[in-house]
């Protein structure tokens, strides 16, 4: 009898690993061997962690439900949200060029320390609840209107309480950074920025979630893989709301920052008195309780790997013009295009793997080339994604340099050094993405919860040192750009 339960254990095993692999390659996936129950005496086979047994594989029917994707269709899918989320990234570009000449700006410097940190809330926090909700979309778990209506009142809930808590952590962060490499700042330029960040956190936060509920719902009742859309949308239209909402806010409230800056105090302790109220909507839900407990540490320690590029950006603005128009194109891109593999890879987790363990058809250490052009499930999405990068990337930039100049100003060896910068920053993005999803899924970490605020955040950092590189090299070569 023993035999006979291994038998099984084994043969599906061997069906879930070739069910993902053809899923992977657009392939029908085979059925699932039956469950048979176990026989008197035999013992929890869910006490064998390293095993995956017949009770694990009962959830991973849903394996057969993932959208069965070729990759013309796959690369369809990708390349109109990314094409059209383009243009928000193009308007956060032309926005930060054109607001560094802002009163507000030129007398408080440290706004540009926290311009990436509550940029980059939109990966650690409205990306993130794009992900969760296309993993359940995927897994069939958003067919009843009942289910979308709490899903949704306890994600805005979640995201409501990470956002105050994240932004008003960012705003201390520029506050003492700005502190330690000129001086202490006026308190009034402090709690100028502590409110313009909780402020155009909460609002930004609350208008992307409900679109983005809305487009995964239509998405997933449409046949479209949400996964591949709406992450995109998420990231590139967070960018310009949330520069648009920062701007205004500071702006008008440095108009009444000498008078009126006890107002600033009303506003940061009005936020902090809502927590309860969201705090206790989030815990409502099983997947949002988990997530208020325990998913704290991705989304501030990627709000200080965002601030490290913020500190870059503050350094090197003056320095080169056109650099902060071309720089939220760079870094929202690539943390867009990590985001939808992280959503992909987590979906695939969730269907074809018990948490914890890690299938021998996609393991977590890999070469580059396997994770990123041919060896594991998610090259293929991942090689779509570096095929859209460069096109989008060279058509991107030369819009906003129009947009910006008023005539095209860009030149061979820029957009040589501009390209060169995408393909670094984009490989080494998803290869981390990779690596990351399955070290979380291994740890018992959702990738859902986990992996986009540290993605988003290293693509705003490595975007940033790169393109001041890039700029830097441009110079010595006697090839500025915007330069006469």
């Amino acid at each position: 009898m023993m035999m006979d339960m291994d038998t099984e254990l084994h043969l599906g095993y061997d069906v879930m690993v070739s069910s993902a692999e053809t899923l992977a390659e657009g392939g029908q996936a085979p059925p699932l061997p039956p469950k048979t129950p176990p026989s008197p005496g035999v013992g929890s086979l869910q006490s064998m962690a390293s095993t995956v047994t017949s009770s694990d594989l009962l959830p991973y029917h849903y394996a057969s439900a993932l959208p069965k994707e070729t990759w013309y269709w796959l690369s369809l899918q990708v390349a109109v949200p990314f094409l059209i989320a383009g243009v928000g990234t193009i308007g956060a570009g032309i926005l930060l060029g054109e607001v560094e000449e802002w009163e507000v700006f030129r007398h408080i410097k440290a706004l540009f320390i926290l311009v990436p940190a509550l940029v980059g809330l939109k990966g650690n926090l409205d990306t993130c609840l794009a992900s969760r909700l296309c993993t359940q979309a995927n897994l069939g778990n958003l067919a009843s209107w009942k289910n979308i209506w709490k899903l949704f009142l306890c994600n805005i809930a979640l995201v409501q309480v990470q956002s105050i808590v994240a932004s008003l952590t960012a705003a201390c962060f520029a506050i003492t950074v700005s502190a330690l490499m000129d001086g202490l700042p006026d308190y009034r330029h402090a709690l100028l920025m502590a409110a313009s960040a909780v402020t155009t956190a909460t609002t930004a936060c609350f208008v992307l979630d409900t679109l983005m509920i809305v487009l995964i719902v239509a998405s997933h009742r449409l046949g479209i893989n949400p996964d591949n859309v709406v992450c995109l949308m998420a990231g590139s239209f967070g960018d310009i709301v949330s520069l648009s909402v920062l701007s205004t806010l500071s702006s008008a409230f440095f108009q009444i920052h000498e008078t009126m800056w006890w107002m600033f105090i009303l506003i940061i302790v009005g936020f902090v008195l809502m927590l309860p109220l969201w705090m206790w909507l989030a815990l409502r839900h099983k997947h949002t309780a988990v997530v208020l407990r325990q998913g704290w540490t991705p989304v501030l320690s990627a709000l200080f790997i965002s601030g490290l590029g913020g500190i870059v950006l503050d350094k090197v603005v003056g320095d080169f013009k056109g650099f902060v128009v071309f720089n939220p194109i760079v870094n929202g891109i690539g943390g867009n295009l990590a985001s939808v593999q992280a959503s992909r890879t987590a979906t695939m987790l969730h269907a074809t793997n018990p948490m914890g363990v890690l299938s021998d058809y996609s393991p977590m250490c890999v070469s580059p080339f396997r994770a990123l052009f041919y060896g594991v499930p998610s090259a293929k999405s991942a090689r779509i994604l570096i095929a859209i990068a460069l096109p989008g990337q060279a058509l991107f930039a030369f819009v906003a340099d129009y947009i910006h100049n008023g005539v095209s100003t860009i030149t061979a060896e820029f957009m040589t050094a501009y390209l060169v910068v995408v393909l670094v920053q984009v490989m080494i993005i998803l290869y981390l993405t990779h690596v990351l999803a399955h070290f979380m899924w291994r740890r018992k970490l959702d990738p859902d919860n986990s992996t986009i605020p540290y993605l988003t955040a290293c693509a705003d950092l490595l975007g940033t040192i790169l393109l001041a590189a890039a700029f830097m090299l441009l110079r010595l070569n006697h090839t500025p750009y915007g330069e006469d």
